[in-house]
């Protein structure tokens, strides 16, 4: 039962069809007015009350009759008489028969204990709040559709409403499907996958102001599948399917909603999340959401919260856009419109945002993304140093309060990250792992702040200072130690295959997995292999990349791999055996500007701290007794 792809729907015609065909029924429920917060009238809401309902006072002094003081000025003070002339009264008194101003205490001298003088004279209805002044009876306070924020409700309770007629939120069924799914647990055998994507579809429909009805994981049967949506259709107003919406021989919701209904739209031309349903089964929007999370996510937003909208009639608020020079090359395809996650940060004055990664099933790239980076189908992509307009995740305010690191991955940078959030709530760190080369083409082309680089040279027997003073010319920074590190083989519990050098490695039918290109680790396995005298053909797996120690370590925890070369700590991270190599010195490569700033003053304070080399070394595999020493400087 294969469905194949007739055509790739553009995004906003399969918004548009389902817009257009949704026909939702009006539900109205009466609710306690400080309660309803965030909800939607029915209808509009007039006032019962005038507030205020009687003439008040604005001010604390006395009331008098304006005409009585018209004569009063510096150069004729005008005496006043208790109870005949002038009565005291406080903020949000009444306002006595007979008069019509305020004048206020600081403009009173008291004679005797019934006498005043005053020295200007009063308006009438001066410092008087009328009746109506805020709230008149038969005004409308809030019109129908509209979203009640907190001030709302207090001009509502002023105008005597109590109870609210408000639109019962939206009910959405979200029904996961997958042989393969369990409920969240400590525990995963082999084949299992936790199903996660329901909590976080009915964190966004509650966000958006709907109500997820959460149904409980269906198998992979298109029997029970097909009688979950009859279910679902009879309680809900919209329904949402997870997974099986893509053309495998498992993929059920197509031909679920065909026969109950109407597909409206099988793929959009977008990249992520082109496997979506789109349909109508007995007049209810049925969505069919990819199983991937960054695919299923993108499509909930783009066709879900929509229709939460167009069910209260509210507008949908775009999210605020920024202009960004693009720190690294983005790539796309004719005929498609790629939505790539992003991270930004503020370089000397400049916004600059790179890639996360692209894979539909990231979903730490959605949890790391400070935007969106959408581009048209029409367009190619952009260049190093192009400008672009990015969707924001997050406030600029935040964005401009963010350290921006690059280069090579280490799990201090993760602690350094920790102990940030817990010092300083204003500041925020982003890590990129572009590889020790990378982050110093990062820091030259002021892209970052800092990198992490640990780069041997083999012709001095040094770190870093080579690579610097050949890539890094005519550009400011300082060179920090951050950390000492052993770095050795990752290897499966027990070491079975006895892995203890390189040359280990190029025994037949052992698979090896290798950093990415201008990584500092893989400039150190080239050193090996040189020295060893061993070819980069007989490494099985030499080709095959990742992108930071844990990568590496999960590989070989996971099975794919026999070993690889990495830090001590992932190994221990991941419960493997470790078989040390060398220590090396990892550093940070820090840009002056930002070295001199208060920002970088408050970081490289934690660098020294006592609790961050702690907390570094009890991950094991770490000696901090450089920590925060100035090792090399380009001025």
């Amino acid at each position: 039962m294969r469905k194949i792809y007739l055509e790739d729907t553009p995004l906003h015609e399969a918004q548009r069809d389902i817009l257009h065909r949704a026909m939702f029924e009006k539900k109205i429920e009466w609710i306690p007015t400080q309660k309803a917060l965030g909800r939607v009238t029915a209808q509009a809401v007039y006032a019962k009350v005038s507030m205020p309902n009687y003439h008040a006072s604005a001010m604390d002094g006395v009331a008098v009759k304006a005409e009585k003081t018209y004569k009063a000025n510096e150069l004729n003070p005008v005496q006043l008489v208790r109870e005949q002339d002038y009565v005291i009264v406080d903020t949000g008194d009444p306002i006595p028969p007979g008069f019509d101003a305020v004048i206020m205490i600081e403009n009173i001298h008291q004679i005797d204990a019934d006498t005043i003088e005053i020295l200007d004279a009063a308006a009438p209805w001066q410092h008087i709040r009328p009746i109506g002044e805020d709230v008149v009876v038969g005004e409308m306070i809030v019109p129908a559709h509209h979203k009640l924020r907190a001030v709302d409700l207090g001009a509502l309770l002023a105008g005597g409403n109590v109870k609210l007629p408000v639109m019962a939120k939206p009910k959405v069924a979200v029904i996961p499907t997958g042989t393969e799914l369990i409920p969240p647990s400590e525990e995963v055998q082999l084949g299992e996958i936790i199903e996660f994507n329901g909590t976080v579809f009915s964190a966004y429909l509650e966000e958006w102001g709907a109500e997820p009805i959460y149904r409980g994981i269906v198998k992979d049967d298109y029997e029970q599948i097909k009688e979950a949506v009859k279910e679902a259709v009879k309680e809900s107003d919209i329904v949402l399917l997870n997974a099986g919406s893509s053309a495998g021989t498992e993929d059920f919701t197509y031909h679920v909603v065909a026969e109950l209904g109407e597909v409206l739209t099988h793929g959009v031309a977008t990249r992520p999340g082109k496997p979506v349903v789109i349909g109508l089964v007995e007049g209810t929007p049925v969505i069919g959401l990819p199983g991937y999370p960054v695919s299923a996510y993108l499509n909930l937003e783009w066709f879900a919260r929509p229709l939460v909208h167009h069910y209260y009639g509210l507008m949908e608020i775009e999210r605020p856009k920024l202009k960004v020079k693009m720190g690294r090359r983005v790539v796309s395809v004719m005929g498609a419109e790629d939505f790539v996650r992003m991270t930004i940060g503020c370089i000397d004055g400049q916004y600059v945002a790179n890639p996360l990664t692209r894979a539909a099933g990231v979903t730490m790239s959605m949890v790391r993304a400070d935007g969106l980076l959408r581009i048209p189908p029409g367009n190619l992509g952009y260049e190093q140093g192009d400008m672009a307009e990015i969707e924001l995740y997050r406030p600029l305010e935040q964005i401009n309060q963010t350290v921006v690191v690059t280069g090579s991955h280490d799990l201090s940078v993760d602690v350094l990250h920790s102990l940030l959030r817990e010092k300083n709530a204003g500041q925020f760190l982003v890590s990129s792992h572009v590889g020790s080369m990378g982050g110093i083409m990062s820091i030259q082309k002021d892209e970052a702040h800092m990198a992490g680089v640990h780069l041997f040279d083999e012709e001095t027997g040094t770190y870093n200072v080579p690579f610097i003073d050949k890539y890094l010319q005519g550009k400011e920074a300082i060179l920090i130690n951050l950390v000492y590190r052993q770095q050795g083989w990752i290897v499966p519990k027990g070491n079975p295959l006895n892995i203890d050098s390189v040359s280990d490695l190029a025994r037949d039918g052992l698979t090896y997995i290798n950093r990415q290109r201008g990584a500092g680790t893989r400039l150190l396995f080239d050193h090996l292999l040189k020295q060893d005298g061993v070819s980069r053909q007989q490494i099985y797996g030499y080709d095959r990349e990742a992108i930071s120690h844990l990568s590496v370590a999960a590989a070989v925890a996971g099975g794919t791999a026999d070993a690889g070369l990495g830090i001590y700590s992932a190994a221990q991270a991941m419960d493997l055996d470790f078989v040390p190599i060398a220590e090396e010195r990892y550093d940070l490569l820090i840009s002056r500007s930002f070295y001199e700033s208060e920002e970088g003053r408050k970081l490289l304070t934690l660098i020294h701290s006592a609790e961050f080399k702690a907390e570094v070394e009890a991950l094991g595999g770490y000696s901090c007794r450089d920590t925060g020493k100035e090792v090399y400087r380009t001025f």
